[in-house]
């Protein structure tokens, strides 16, 4: 006789906290440091300070939602924070030697993505791992960025309706905030409720797996990195019209922080896995963490000091505690 294992029963609520334990893991601490920050100071959470927080976050989480999709497929993208500079750089240029506006934006979207599909391209197609590709590309794009610019902060002028677009507000929200919504929105869509998102999530579990079923496994996984490229353009935009001006400073660490918030809100690192979600959550988390430290009159730079933290705890929780074989309840063995 051959001796089977079977589940035993568990309530509903233990089911249901061990399917989602890190994306209520990260709501939790969210509410944590709003509850302390909104303490520890008066005008945190005054709804000025709050819309704050979110426009400030926009371009975080436009990048984040993208970065979930690389790092569901195991890969990793540290250009992102180059790029963006790179596309705020650009921006600002093109619109100062008068280009229209709405034309200088389609050029750097597909600007953005060509940058990325060629990253892709190399990690895809010619097999160099994403961790090498993208941080020759964090050299180069950032290096480029300074080129252009020799260095100096290139002024946006007479550009109204480009402000707007970091700016602006439609009845009283933040006009980033609703483009980073929206983004987070089609995230979510994508990944749950469409073939390419399947096929994301195939290629991150098992890629020769899934080229031998015949998914087009080469081609999904460059795709990542130019849907990358592509969020990488929004956001240098959007901070390119939010500041009026493009730099190639822009965007210092901006790498660490998406990979954070997408890390911290339960993406495998392994591949495989992922939550839009819990991308949100964390990018909020990071967002505000950033923001109420500087309330609190801490230096700005401990943030760069938590955010480390934040990455080191986050990755460390992902490997031991929420990984596929942690479960609630026990096994019965039958004889």
């Amino acid at each position: 006789m051959v001796a089977y294992t079977e589940r035993q029963a568990g309530s509903k609520l233990a089911d249901f906290v061990g399917e989602h334990a890190q994306v209520l893991s990260i709501a939790l601490f969210f509410v944590i440091c709003m509850v302390f920050f909104g303490s520890m100071t008066s005008t945190f959470l005054m709804p000025g300070n709050l819309l704050n927080v979110l426009r400030q976050a926009a371009p975080i989480l436009v990048v984040a939602v993208a970065m979930t999709l690389v790092i569901t497929t195991a890969g990793i993208d540290l250009s992102v924070g180059s790029m963006v500079a790179l596309i705020n750089a650009a921006a600002a240029i093109v619109i100062a030697a008068g280009l229209p506006r709405p034309l200088a934006i389609v050029l750097m979207l597909v600007l953005g993505a060509v940058i990325g599909g060629v990253q892709g391209w190399f990690v895809a197609y010619q097999g160099i791992p994403a961790f090498i590709v993208t941080l020759a590309g964090l050299s180069i794009l950032r290096g480029a960025a300074l080129y252009m610019t020799e260095g100096y902060s290139i002024p946006i002028r007479d550009a109204e309706g480009f402000f707007w677009l970091g700016r602006g507000e439609i009845a009283g929200f933040p006009v980033p905030a609703l483009i980073a919504i929206l983004v987070a929105v089609l995230g979510f869509v994508v990944m749950l409720r469409t073939q390419y998102g399947r096929q994301v999530i195939a290629v991150g579990s098992n890629i020769e797996a899934a080229r031998r079923v015949g998914m087009p496994a080469k081609r999904v996984l460059a795709s990542v990195y130019m849907v990358s490229g592509l969020a990488c353009a929004v956001a240098g935009i959007l901070i390119a019209s939010r500041l009026g001006s493009g730099s190639s400073n822009a965007a210092q660490g901006f790498e660490l922080q998406v990979i954070a918030a997408v890390v911290l809100g339960g993406t495998s690192l392994m591949g495989g896995k992922a939550s839009m979600l819990g991308t949100v959550l964390g990018t909020m988390t990071i967002a505000v963490i950033g923001n109420g430290l500087i309330l609190m009159h801490i230096s700005p730079f401990f943030t760069q000091i938590v955010t480390g933290t934040i990455i080191l705890v986050a990755i460390w929780m992902n490997a031991r505690l929420f990984d596929r074989k942690w479960r609630f309840g026990k096994k019965k063995v039958a004889a």
